[in-house]
């Protein structure tokens, strides 16, 4: 019988793109739960809603009766659910990114303890480890959170890692670095570079653009996601991964690459200022997840980059609509990176 693989927050960027892959590339039955809110787009997952092996469930991780019911029905959980906009935890504070990343993981948890699972995979963040001290950053690096969004990715990380070392449940915590590619929220810098870029508008760069970081296209990390679900457990459980290339690209570099391939001039370029709590390089080790799980990343920057701004240029209807809708509504709620 198939596992049944549950993704909370599955119509984000990254989820979404993982539930692609799973029903493409597995035989595992996957149920979607999602609450819909500015990151969770139902357009995201439109071309395989109606597929047989999978199940929408619309509902919030933080309603308990809920997820009980849901979590007694699967083998296996991914929880990517997330407030991930680095940006509003830094003008709004933290609060709804503590209800969703702190407290909605919190129940996940207690409810694998009710209800036992095959295993429990935590999407965390590169984002908790801050600047890097070392590179690359391997999994037992510091971490030191730089904006509110990474800091309740961090307590969620190592809430879940206590859960293990309490309770034995079956956690393995996945850290990937920045995730690029096709249906990510016009809001995150490599889209929104691209979408700026489509416009003729200025492609607006934080600061000098010499921050750099591990870019990861996404389905390497559908790729890498299931890899870990088909490890033996005795081999993960406990464990942190991180889910990385090895390599750093600079924002200044990946927005002069944007205008090169849409044949836009360098004069669209911008500078603004800093942004508060900047981490200024991320790049990540590979070799854990190599030895655990038998993985690496296949894409190159400038492959996964030329598809990424493929598909944009393909879909304008698509980040044109995110962007009408964020311009008429404030941005609230809680859903996937």
């Amino acid at each position: 019988m198939a596992k049944r693989v549950l993704v909370t927050g599955g119509a984000g960027f990254i989820p979404s793109n993982f539930i692609r892959h799973l029903l493409a590339k597995t035989p595992y039955e996957v149920v979607s739960l999602d609450a819909l809110t500015y990151a969770g787009n139902p357009e995201n997952l439109a071309d395989v809603m109606a597929h047989e092996r999978l199940s929408f469930v619309h509902g919030d991780i933080r309603d308990e009766r809920l997820v009980r019911e849901v979590v007694a029905e699967v083998d296996v959980i991914v929880n990517a659910a997330a407030e991930s906009h680095v940006e509003k935890s830094i003008a709004e504070g933290g609060s709804e990114f503590v209800t969703t990343n702190v407290e909605g993981t919190q129940i996940l948890l207690d409810a694998i303890r009710a209800t036992p699972v095959e295993r429990f995979i935590l999407i965390s963040s590169s984002e908790v480890y801050g600047t890097a001290e070392r590179d690359p950053m391997d999994e037992e690096h510091p971490l030191n959170p730089r904006s509110p969004y990474a800091g309740t990715k961090a307590g969620a990380d190592r809430l879940a890692y206590s859960y293990w070392a309490t309770y034995d449940l079956p956690i393995v915590i996945v850290r990937p670095f920045n995730n690029y590619g096709p249906r990510q929220h016009p809001e995150k810098v490599i889209p929104r570079f691209i979408t700026q870029a489509l416009r003729d508008q200025p492609v607006t760069i934080h600061g000098d653009g010499r921050a750099s970081r591990d870019w990861l296209y996404v389905d390497d990390d559908a790729e890498a996601i299931e890899a870990i679900i088909e490890a033996p457990i005795e081999r993960v459980s406990g464990e942190v991964l991180n889910v990385a290339t090895g390599l750093d690209i600079s924002v200044l570099d990946i927005a002069e690459l944007v205008l090169s391939l849409l044949g836009k001039p360098a004069s669209l370029r911008v500078h603004v200022d800093e942004r508060p709590g900047q981490v200024r390089r991320h790049i990540g080790s590979t070799d854990k997840i190599a030895e655990l799980c038998g993985w690496r990343a296949r894409t190159s920057f400038e492959e996964g980059l030329a598809r990424t701004v493929a598909w944009y240029r393909d879909n304008e209807p698509w980040w044109r609509g995110i962007l009408a809708n964020r311009e008429t509504r404030p941005v609230r709620g809680a859903s996937s990176s």
